[in-house]
């Protein structure tokens, strides 16, 4: 799949061939979904928290007598029904994280991308570097990319703190790290605006799994026989 390169003024410069194991991968929709409940899920903080009966304060003595008063027998003002009492089954502390292993974690990421690039929705440039931060820079840059009326998930490969002090006041876009991309970010921006290093950087971190076991494999084989080379031999 080739893409358009284009520079700040947005003027095409060149191609870029993104990868097809991480660009057009299969789209797994049920994985984008068990990938984005885990983020969300894991974004919560779970300190929510009522009191039960036992917590609040009061009712040591029975309101009034249990029979010949005309009204409804109460036992405690700690009781849920009465004001100030204690609530039945509230929330309590509580962790609601999940797990997902990183092969479907990585899968996950390459659905998202490649719905992004399938539907034409990744604008990659040479380079971003401004010299002093300024929002109404990247406010002119986004706009000659056409991505000004769009909300942005703009992608670098290192930090750079011009650009992010750029675009900070710009409620309709956020900046990420390479590293950092996620599929609820990717889904919920309707423009991936990537640095051409960023694109470098996850075609090799988001690659095939195959390749990476078996590159794995053979680092671990080099290092048993290395091991083995170098251990003493046994006295007869």
């Amino acid at each position: 799949m080739l893409v358009p390169v284009k520079n700040v003024a947005g003027e095409q410069v060149g191609e870029i061939e993104l990868s097809d194991a991480v660009f057009a991968a299969p789209v797994n929709r049920p994985l984008m979904h068990q990938a984005l409940v885990r983020q969300l899920a894991n974004a919560r903080l779970g300190t929510h928290d009522t009191k039960e009966r036992w917590e609040v304060s009061g009712g040591g003595k029975k309101p009034w007598r249990q029979k010949g008063t005309g009204r409804a027998r109460q036992g405690s003002t700690r009781a849920p029904q009465w004001i100030g009492g204690g609530t039945v089954f509230g929330p309590t502390p509580r962790k609601y994280t999940q797990s997902l292993n990183k092969k479907m974690q990585r899968a996950a990421l390459r659905s998202a991308l490649s719905v992004k690039a399938a539907t034409g929705q990744i604008v990659v440039v040479d380079s971003l570097a401004f010299e002093t931060p300024k929002t109404k820079q990247m406010v002119q840059a986004l706009s000659r990319l056409g991505a000004s009326e769009r909300s942005v998930l703009m992608v670098l490969a290192q930090k750079n703190d011009t650009i992010w002090r750029s675009a900070n006041n710009l409620p309709f876009v956020k900046t990420l790290v390479s590293g950092y991309i996620n599929v609820r970010d990717l889904l919920g921006h309707e423009t991936l605006l990537l640095s051409q290093d960023a694109v470098e950087h996850i075609e090799l971190w988001l690659g095939d799994d195959r390749a990476t076991d078996a590159e794995s494999a053979m680092e671990a084989a080099a290092t048993v026989d290395a091991d083995t080379a170098s251990a003493p031999e046994a006295e007869e």
